[in-house]
This record gives structure tokens, C-alpha cells and sequence, in this order.
């Protein structure tokens, strides 16, 4: 495999700190030397690589977007160029980091009691344990306030039942976040995942983020005490508060992925041959690789921005999701083009950018959709929703 060429057509490296640029470079490095050797058959087999877990760890990134204790916290562009990073291997890596940090460790720093944090965010932090987030319900994506999930009050605690879908890490977990309908309202849960009454069968036969554990969570009579309670989450706000979390961090990533393709392709071009010449020096494959850089660059210089006013603690949901939606649907053109520039070698797994394309599909639909980042945005420029209900 070629040694990996990052684009940055604008300079972007000028605008970033020292310190950014070390996060990053020592991220990059890692997926190179770490995770690109074991991606293929991880993607192949359908496993997460959970031996990579502790060193992910050590890096400082499973939770390394939170201000607690003495945790080595990453500013928001620094940590934005984290998940670029692990995109760019592959987003299965970039997903487990990302629900770890933004699903699971955020909820429970933000709206957690003392208890829950001290009993939970060191070993998250330190990779001994691993969560998963419960929200989205077999026939409840889009509209999480229609979930059927309930916990009914009883003398000793709480009866959590009900049902969850496409979770990612669910079958590795340690403990999940689980939001349930109490008394009519959405309210959070902590659930060890050895609880009697929970199980997380995983979800077999995905053509998309392969190398990524995505599970059920089926919970029947399961009985939690009183202490197992989010008291800081009331309502819808709670978990779209940390859904906004993890968004942000996605809208980094899946320009990672976009990347990867972009030197996949450009490399590809310049050292195959066709009709006597490098394909490189074809109008048409030009013309692609034009289209590809630019909307990479664009949508770094939009991330870089966003960054820095999260930095600034002014940046918007809205903004979030504009760049979640522009940045998931840019990558994904990119890696369809990018296939097809591959030719049929595009389909190969000596290549990444079928890979990418494919767990792109996925990214794209998840955390909002594109339509509904559409229709939060609509909303938002013209104070009418058009939701349904």
C-alpha cells in the first residue's frame, strides 16, 4: 500500500495550533501503523479489532471531547481531527470511538449523578469498559419521541422493557445508556449490561460497517434501582443533546474517509497505464479528481470553522447539522466516483474505496438523516417545520 498523501489544497495546516497538528499526526500515524493492517479482515469477517481497544486508550481519544477529572481533554478541532483520522481507516473505528465519547461518556458527565461518573467514565476513559447508547427503535428511527420502550416505577426502582436497533457496539458493552419512556416523558437509564432481563444479540449480515459490532437491545422485565436514573436528562433534549455531540464528530470524520479516497485515486491515476499513458493524464480522470479535491476542501474549511466555534461555545445545533448533512453527502459522491475511477479494480480489497463507499451508506443515514438535516435546517430558515404530526 502506498504510503498515504493527506490533500490540503488551502493551506489548513497554517491555521491550525501545534498541538493540533501533533494530535492529529500521532492519530494518523497509529491508523497507519495499527488499524490498516487488521482493517481488511475486520471488514471481511465482520469484527471490531477489540484488542486495539487499550491503545486507543492510551492515545487519550475514548472520551478525550470531555472536562472531567484529570482526563487529558482535546480541544474541539483537535478532537474534530481525531475522528478525521480514524475515517480515514475506516468508519467502524471512528463510530466505537465516537459512541464511546459522544453517546455514552457524554451523557453520563453531562446529566449523570457523581455516582455514575465516578463508577463509570474512568474505566470508559481507560477502555476497560465499553457502552452503547439505546435510542433508535425498530419502528422508531427518525421520530425517537414515538419509542415504545418504558420503565414503569415499582417499589424497588424501575422495570425497564422494550426494544432498540442498529446499535453500534451493543454486543461488546459493559453498560449502555438506554432511553425509555417514563410516566410519558423520555427519560435516561445506566444499565449494566449483565443486568438479568438484557440481551444484545448482534445483528449478522450487513453490507455496510462491517468491521464495527451492531447489535438489538432487548430488554424484558429488566429491573434497575433508583440510582440507575439520569437525573439530569428530561425529555427529547437529553438524548438529542448528545446525538449533537456525536454529529459533530461524524461531520470530521467522513471527510477522513473522503480523503483516503481522494490519494487512493490520485495514486491509482497517476502510476496505471491505458492507450500508452497514465490515466492521470486523461481529461475525464482529471476532470474527477478536480471535483473530488474540492469538495474535500470545502468541507475541511466548513469542519475547521465549526471547530472553532464550538471552541468559542457559540456554535448552533443548526450548524452542526448542516455540517453532518453537506460533509455525509460529499464523502459519499466521492467514494461512488472514486469506484468508479478504480475501474473494476474498485471492487477489490487490496483497495479502500469500495470499503469506504459502502460504510458511507450507512454514516450518511445515521444520526439524522439527510433528509431530516434538511428539514431541521428548513425549519430553522424559515420558522415553519415541516415534520409530520
Amino acid at each position: 500500500m502506498a504510503k498515504y498523501e493527506a490533500p490540503d489544497f488551502f493551506d489548513i495546516d497554517g491555521l491550525l495550533t501545534e498541538e493540533e497538528r501533533m494530535v492529529r499526526d500521532a492519530v494518523r500515524e497509529w491508523v497507519s501503523d495499527r488499524f490498516m493492517p487488521r482493517v481488511e479482515e475486520a471488514y471481511r469477517e465482520g469484527f471490531f479489532p477489540k484488542e486495539l481497544i487499550p491503545e486507543l486508550a492510551e492515545m487519550g481519544v475514548l472520551g478525550g471531547n470531555l472536562d472531567y477529572a484529570d482526563f487529558p481533554r482535546l480541544g474541539p478541532v483537535a478532537y474534530g481531527l481525531v475522528m478525521q483520522e480514524l475515517e480515514r481507516g475506516d468508519s467502524g473505528l471512528r463510530s466505537f470511538v465516537s459512541v464511546q465519547g459522544a453517546l455514552v461518556m457524554y451523557p453520563i458527565w453531562r446529566y449523570g449523578s457523581d455516582e455514575h461518573k465516578a463508577t463509570w467514565l474512568p474505566k470508559l476513559h481507560s477502555g476497560e469498559a465499553v457502552g452503547c447508547f439505546g435510542l433508535t427503535e425498530p419502528d422508531h428511527g427518525s421520530d425517537p419521541g414515538g419509542m415504545e420502550t418504558k420503565a414503569v416505577r415499582d417499589a424497588d426502582g424501575f422495570i425497564l422493557n422494550g426494544a432498540k436497533m442498529w446499535i453500534t457496539n451493543g454486543g461488546m458493552t459493559d453498560v449502555a445508556v438506554v432511553w425509555a419512556k417514563l410516566d410519558g416523558e423520555i427519560r435516561g437509564f445506566v444499565v449494566p449490561t449483565d443486568t438479568p432481563g438484557f440481551s444484545a444479540p448482534e445483528q449478522r449480515g450487513k453490507h455496510s460497517l462491517r468491521a464495527s459490532v451492531t447489535s438489538e437491545l432487548i430488554m424484558q422485565d429488566v429491573r434497575l434501582p433508583e440510582s440507575a436514573l439520569l437525573p439530569g436528562a428530561k425529555g427529547l433534549g437529553g438524548p438529542l443533546g448528545c446525538l449533537n455531540q456525536a454529529r459533530y464528530g461524524i461531520a470530521w470524520g467522513v471527510v477522513g474517509a473522503a480523503m483516503s479516497v481522494y490519494d487512493e485515486v490520485r495514486q491509482y491515476g497517476l502510476g496505471r497505464t491505458q492507450f500508452g499513458r497514465p490515466l492521470a493524464s486523461f481529461q475525464l480522470y482529471q476532470a474527477k479528481l478536480v471535483e473530488t479535491l474540492s469538495e474535500i476542501t470545502k468541507a475541511q474549511l466548513l469542519n475547521l470553522q465549526l471547530g472553532r466555534l464550538k471552541e468559542a461555545g457559540t456554535v448552533t445545533p443548526f450548524q452542526v447539522s448542516m455540517a453532518k448533512r453537506n460533509a455525509c453527502h460529499d464523502a459519499l459522491e466521492i467514494a461512488r466516483r472514486g469506484r468508479d475511477m478504480l475501474g473494476a479494480n474498485g471492487v477489490a480489497g487490496e483497495y479502500q474505496t469500495m470499503r469506504h463507499m459502502c460504510n458511507l451508506e450507512s454514516v450518511k443515514t445515521y444520526e439524522g438523516t439527510h433528509d431530516i438535516h434538511t428539514l431541521i435546517l428548513g425549519r430553522q430558515i424559515t420558522g415553519i417545520s415541516a415534520f409530520g404530526g
